[in-house]
């Protein structure tokens, strides 16, 4: 599946194109797994609300949060609320580049990273969960996906995905993108108040793995 470039909606292809098709994959998924609308989202890495949209529409006013390091991105989010008329729902986005979490003011019962950790080491990975725990309310959940590193031995090459529109990938242990082995995730979460539970495949356009953290105190 290809996508053609929208000239007047540059933040779309920004975010990696399939617009449609990986919004609502995002929300479907999240509905799938129990988000209601009277849940507290917040969307880290939200960029121009490819998913953001859909959860907006979906959820009780004033309950999606979306952060994101990128103002021209938010820009373009803030554009296609306008566009959809949901300026009543009162979204909340904000700039954030350390995930400070806390000063949104907000518990919330669901978060989601989508393709997120495929962009950071472990280290920013790590400091991203800390964030999350001061904000996660008990059994609340954490979805985040990565490119996972599927090699039987440790190795600097590359991986290469082939996606579903033609795009290839090359993944790296060591640079932008990353991948990565469910077992670094449990190891980052061990000793904390969560656990982590891999998922895997969830029909991602591009190949990415699914897993979610949960809060259990």
């Amino acid at each position: 599946m290809s996508y053609t470039m929208d000239t007047n909606r540059v933040w779309r292809e920004r975010v990696g194109g399939l617009w449609e098709q990986l919004g609502k994959l995002q929300f479907e998924y999240l509905v799938h797994h129990g988000l209601k609308p009277h849940h507290f989202l917040l969307d880290i890495g939200c960029g121009s609300l490819r998913g953001g949209i859909h959860f907006i529409k979906y959820l009780e006013k004033g309950h999606y949060f979306g952060v994101d390091k990128d103002i021209e991105l938010l820009e373009g989010g803030r554009t296609e609320i306008v566009e959809n008329n949901l300026q009543d729902k009162e979204p909340v986005l904000k700039l954030d580049e350390n995930f400070d979490f806390t000063s949104l003011n907000q518990k919330f019962e669901y978060a989601l990273a989508q393709s997120v950790f495929t962009h950071l080491p472990l280290d920013i990975i790590k400091k991203c969960i800390q964030s999350i725990d001061k904000v996660l309310i008990k059994e609340g959940k954490f979805y985040a996906t990565f490119f996972e590193n599927n090699q039987s031995e440790d190795s600097d090459n590359p991986i290469i995905i082939e996606s579903v529109d033609g795009l290839t990938i090359k993944t790296y242990p060591n640079q932008d993108p990353y991948h990565y082995k469910f077992c670094e995730f449990q190891r980052l979460v061990k000793n904390t108040v969560f656990s982590v539970e891999y998922i895997g495949d969830w029909d991602h356009p591009r190949h990415q793995k699914i897993m979610v953290f949960s809060k259990y105190f």
